[in-house]
């Protein structure tokens, strides 16, 4: 979601320096873990795989990259896109220029206490290991600790392998009901996240092309296109492309169709009213009517 209203607010506005740098920190972080994700997918089924978990435990939030569940262990995953060429010493990482940079490993150190000590209040015993995924090819690092639960990209296909192995028998009903627990208790909004600061008068309005290159242009009747790389959309499904967005910005804000036509620029007031209609819930109230997503509980006055 971070990630998301980044690739939203872009376009729209003007970011600062800062918010530019925290947004490619994110993209590329994103991207080594979605690499990592792949790798996983070529497992046997006999395992659960649960990606992106925010959770808390006696107050203290933490973050699991990547978890894997077999009937045998847990393993849990920190991805690491780095690149370049690094040094560990002192127990701390460094880049060669000798700037220190936060730890991996006592992140998932970390993540692996505060995780085991979850799994103890949910009376679910099993073993639990943990690893730091470096998975950007790019990467060295000098001097590492033999020992260190560190896995570098040359060693990836070796590791997959072995985690196959573990993988091979059918995994209980409770290993199942665990991994529903931990994904009802997965926190969706970071309260620590550095989102840029936006309001709804300062964004440009229109609609943005799926690639996110800029804002979309009127082909025909039916369909848009993104000036700059060409691609046609449906008017109906860049439209519910765009209320999402909106809705992801501007959660506390209702979906009225004046809203939505103000918001998109480019479609006419009838053809918002259809599309809102067709796929969305009607909440009648006159003047101040509004929509919401199918099944979504009416909001309070």
């Amino acid at each position: 979601m971070e990630l998301d209203i980044f690739r939203f607010l872009r376009i729209r506005k003007k970011l600062e320096i800062e918010d530019e740098n925290n947004f490619a920190y994110l993209k590329k972080g994103w991207l080594g873990e979605k690499q990592f994700d792949e790798l996983l997918e070529g497992l046997p089924n006999e395992c659960l795989i649960l990606n992106n978990l925010l959770l808390k435990v006696n107050n203290t939030l933490f973050q699991i990259d990547s978890l894997l569940m077999t009937q045998k262990k847990i393993n849990i995953f920190e991805i690491k896109n780095n690149e370049g060429d690094y040094f560990f010493k002192n127990d701390c990482l460094h880049m060669i220029t000798g700037k220190e940079i936060k730890n991996p490993l006592n992140q998932i150190t970390r993540s692996e206490s505060l995780f085991r000590q979850l799994l103890h209040e949910l009376r679910f015993n099993i073993t639990v290991e943990s690893q730091v995924i470096f998975i950007n090819p790019e990467f060295y690092l000098y001097e590492a600790p033999v020992k260190a639960p560190f896995v570098f990209h040359a060693q990836l296909g070796r590791f997959i392998k072995n985690l196959e192995s573990i993988a091979d028998s059918e995994f209980s009903q409770g290993h199942l009901r665990l991994a529903e627990k931990l994904a009802s208790l997965h926190i969706m909004k970071n309260p620590y996240s550095r989102l840029p600061a936006y309001n709804y008068g300062e964004l440009k309005k229109g609609i943005i092309g799926k690639c996110g290159c800029t804002f979309m242009e009127v082909v025909n009747q039916n369909y848009l296109i993104c000036p700059r790389c060409g691609e046609l959309e449906h008017k109906e499904s860049a439209v519910l492309r765009s209320v999402r967005e909106f809705s992801s910005l501007f959660p506390d804000r209702k979906v009225t169709v004046n809203g939505v036509m103000e918001w998109c620029g480019v479609i006419s007031k009838k053809r918002i009213r259809q599309i809102l209609f067709k796929n969305f819930q009607l909440i009648k109230m006159g003047k101040a009517s509004y929509y919401i997503y199918p099944g979504e509980e009416k909001e309070k006055d």
